[in-house]
């Protein structure tokens, strides 16, 4: 967990060797996309991925990509509570993620 908060998922202990061929592939997607070359890939492609997975890799970590650069954009910052989880490591409860739902609800009927 402490790798993955300092950035670092190299140092991440208990990835899978399909874990750390998604990391490797979407690291260099997202910092350096224009030099992206077909052995990139290759970490994906010894464990089995086809074309068309490659393809589902790719567009994932476009989306995930676009939408950051989106919310980035329009200053969107986290609720108290998904800052909270991020900051303690604790994933958000079902309880909490309900009240969540509402309080963007209510935020809503507001504006």
């Amino acid at each position: 967990m402490e790798a993955i908060k300092a950035g670092d998922w190299r140092r991440a202990e208990g990835l899978s060797e399909r874990e750390r061929a998604l990391c490797t592939v979407a690291e260099k997607m997202s910092a350096t996309p224009t030099r992206m070359v077909e052995e990139d890939w290759q970490p994906l492609r010894a464990i089995g991925f086809d074309d068309k997975a490659c393809l589902e890799v790719g567009h994932i970590v476009g989306i995930f990509n676009y939408l950051t650069r989106l919310a980035d954009g329009f200053g969107l910052a986290l609720d108290a509570g998904t800052r909270a989880a991020s900051e303690s490591g604790v994933a958000l409860q079902p309880a909490e993620d309900a009240a969540i739902g509402r309080e963007l609800r209510e935020e809503k009927e507001v504006t």
